[in-house]
């Protein structure tokens, strides 16, 4: 049986652009060059690449960029954007839960959701931050977003959703909060590329600070930094609160 994002992600890769999630590239990617220096020889691991918006933009500036993702419409519509730019970009199809890679890379990125939170399983998601961790080198370091689960306590889901959507994205059309699992269950209508039309229930997981301060330990991150994360305008002086609706999350192996 397929899960919901195997579903939305068939013929989307032209609508993807367009979500209003999708809209903070290049202020994100000046983040992650100021993280590493913005030295070039830096090798990029992008998990969850999409149609690899931060891998070409990244590429773009000079980096070794690979991309794994899921979903095969994603990454098609990714090689044609790199190819309109002429640039070289490893795209490759993997699942995030069982990487293949081992102390191959110097950075790994998982941006808005890149495949760790939308697991089915709290062990499924675990098992994306080992691959991630499996794939970095020493003192390598890990960048990702994730659900707040700050976030819901304080407000709601679906009329930061609603408010933030544009005509043509995906729309929840209902969403339960369990407080007991900080998992979020919703309906969600949406058109694909094709102008197939398709409900899908969606069962996403939100993490406390705590939790993936413990799990990213267990990994053995020797450091673990966590901030709120705002679309395209990612700060380190920007401190995680119930108003931000994901988590910056900043990590070095040791």
């Amino acid at each position: 049986m397929r899960q919901w994002y195997e579903e939305l992600f068939e013929n989307y890769g032209m609508k993807y652009d367009r979500e209003s999630f999708a809209q903070g590239t290049v202020g994100e990617c000046d983040f992650i060059e100021r993280e590493i220096g913005r030295r070039t020889e830096t090798s990029i691991l992008d998990i969850g690449c999409g149609t690899g918006r931060h891998s070409i933009e990244l590429a773009r500036r000079g980096y070794s960029v690979v991309g794994i993702d899921l979903s095969e419409s994603l990454l098609k519509r990714a090689r044609e954007k790199a190819a309109e730019a002429g640039l070289r970009v490893d795209f490759r199809k993997h699942d995030a839960r069982s990487l293949p890679f081992e102390d191959e890379f110097d950075l790994a990125i998982m941006i808005c959701e890149g495949a760790f939170s939308l697991m089915e399983t709290d062990e499924m998601n675990y098992r994306i931050l080992q691959g991630a961790a499996a794939a970095l080198r020493p003192k390598g370091k890990l960048i990702f977003t994730t659900l707040n689960a700050l976030f819901p306590l304080y407000h709601s889901v679906k009329e930061f959703l609603d408010a933030n959507a544009k005509e043509g994205n995906a729309r929840a059309a209902e969403i339960l909060f369990d407080l007991m699992t900080f998992r979020e269950r919703s309906t969600i209508d949406v058109e694909d590329d094709l102008g197939n039309r398709k409900e899908l229930h969606c069962n996403e997981r939100y993490y406390t600070p705590s939790e993936i301060t413990w799990l990213l330990k267990s990994l053995r991150f020797e450091t673990v930094e966590i901030f709120g994360a705002k679309l395209g305008a990612f700060s380190r002086a920007d401190a995680l609160t119930p108003d931000d609706f994901e988590m910056l999350v900043i990590a070095e192996k040791g």
